[in-house]
């Protein structure tokens, strides 16, 4: 006689056993396992909210796969793909280059976590997460690899991270914190807690609503079926928290408060250009600092304090970076764009300027008129003006470019240069926070960012065409902006001196 469901599932969701042969240090070592302060048998008591056997698993997969399949090839015989806006095909190029093996990463946290995890159901759990992870690595990797035969840039949807541009540098250096080092029960609270919870909306839901104003549907699609998934294996971060906070609350706040910051950081210079600036101006759903505020900050806000901790101590900073750093990240972006394995897009005509003046009200004030002499230039002929000459100085903890404007007490704002000397050494960071996490982590004392690189003398030659081989990258697919004249034929035969009546009270320092 067949069993129900229900009369089996309990057992089979947690097989566990006692050890005889060995010692249980010796299976789960504390290195790997990361029990910390937590007793042993407090982990009997983890439990998903959301339980699935395996043939279910495998029947709502396999519709996935087929839907997902299905509409790519039909719109193959479709000319879509030619007809999509440049800016939205970079944000697609961005989010292949940058995700694809980061999923694949993902796959091996999910091991990490089916082997190391205290508990038999959250080794089941991550079973079923590690087949998921599998999934994303491969379906980016595939629906990217369709376009390389048309443009060349989509190669990097593969090898991004096996090269040293700044950008996979940046991430790796994000994902390894967050997935390869740390111990079990801290990479459930950094990657399914925080990052899948929370993060993985924007760039999935965000994304994919934008994908459709756009008219590609085959990427809205793609994400669509992977942010599905999400919501299964992302649950093994729920029972881990509510655990840790029981035993060792303090360590369960600054595991957050440090995967919250740095992954901000990174969907700052990612999905902040490619919402307020690459997709075109029609299809935009929502700003940035919008979807931040509706999707990642309340629910974030209401799920720690749901759990007993409290908003982490930089909050006031990230509140106030909301309205800034992914514009600074994206004239960085646009400036240093050789660099970069996509066309981005300086969304910067007049009408789009209103539209970023309604969102941001300080846009104009910080970035108007450093956009005039872009603007000015591009219009005099006089491009090779607006290319770089130098890199720019980087994070030594989330290793982007130092270009945060803040205000001071004289009202003027300024990109501030973040200090700290240690073991006879100077670092800088783009932040306090930035500061903060890596004196009290020193996690990174000894990844060296591109710079640091560059003035050891591991750049050669010591000059922009060097730093370009060094990152890879060929004329066939060096960044450049996709039109130029789509954004600069606004101001046509104005002076030179920018938009009559733009505020300049900037200052760098």
């Amino acid at each position: 006689m067949l069993l129900k469901r229900e009369e089996w599932q309990g057992f089979v969701r947690d097989v566990d056993w006692t050890l005889t042969y060995v010692d249980d240090e010796a299976v789960y070592p504390e290195w790997h396992s990361g029990t910390g302060k937590v007793p042993r048998e407090a982990w009997s008591g983890w439990e998903e909210s959301y339980k699935v056997t395996y043939p279910e698993y495998v029947a709502t997969q396999r519709e996935k796969e087929a839907s997902a399949y299905a509409v790519k090839a039909a719109l193959q015989r479709s000319s879509t793909f030619e007809n999509l806006d440049e800016g939205w095909k970079s944000a697609t190029k961005m989010h292949f280059g940058g995700v694809a093996l980061v999923e694949y990463a993902a796959v091996l946290g999910e091991l990490k976590m089916a082997r190391f995890g205290l508990n038999g159901a959250w080794r089941n759990m991550a079973t079923f997460g590690q087949l998921d992870e599998l999934r994303h690595a491969q379906i980016t990797t595939f629906f990217g690899h369709e376009f390389i035969a048309k443009d060349p840039q989509y190669d990097w949807t593969q090898k991004t991270f096996h090269t040293n541009d700044w950008v996979p540098v940046a991430l790796r250096n994000l994902f390894d914190g967050m997935i390869t080092a740390p111990n079990v029960v801290d990479l459930a609270i950094e990657l399914p807690f925080t990052f899948e919870t929370g993060f993985t909306n924007l760039q999935f839901i965000a994304l994919s609503a934008d994908a459709l104003e756009s008219g590609d549907v085959n990427f809205a699609n793609m994400i669509s079926s992977i942010q599905t998934d999400e919501a299964r294996h992302s649950q093994q971060g729920g029972p881990t928290m509510e655990i840790l906070v029981e035993h060792d609350p303090v360590r369960a706040q600054w595991v957050i408060d440090k995967s919250f910051w740095g992954s901000a950081r990174a969907f700052a210079a990612l999905t902040g250009p490619a919402m307020d600036y690459y997709t075109p101006l029609e299809h935009r759903k929502q700003s940035y600092r919008e979807f931040m505020e509706e999707w990642i900050i309340d629910q974030f806000v209401h799920t720690i304090e749901d759990y007993g901790l409290k908003k982490p101590w930089y909050w006031d900073e990230f509140i106030r970076g909301l309205d800034t750093w992914h514009h600074g990240l994206h004239m960085g972006l646009w400036y240093w764009r050789p660099t970069l394995w996509w066309r981005p897009k300086a969304g910067v005509s007049k009408d789009e300027r209103a539209w970023l003046a309604a969102k941001y009200p300080t846009w104009e004030l910080l970035y108007g008129d450093k956009w005039d002499v872009m603007i000015d230039q591009v219009n005099a002929d006089n491009i090779e003006a607006t290319l770089p000459e130098t890199l720019p100085w980087l994070c030594s903890t989330c290793h982007l470019p130092c270009c945060n404007a803040t205000p001071s007490r004289d009202g003027k704002w300024r990109v501030r240069n973040w200090e700290l000397d240690y073991d006879g050494r100077k670092y800088h960071f783009c932040t306090n926070a930035c500061r903060q996490i890596f004196w009290k982590d020193r996690d990174n004392v000894n990844h060296e960012t591109l710079i640091d690189r560059f003035l050891d003398g591991q750049i050669q030659p010591m000059d922009v065409g060097g730093i370009l081989n060094y990152m890879g990258l060929t004329p066939d697919v060096m960044g450049d902006d996709p039109d130029y004249a789509a954004w600069t034929r606004d101001y046509i035969g104005r002076a030179a001196a920018g938009l009559a009546g733009a505020p300049t009270e900037v200052a760098t320092k």
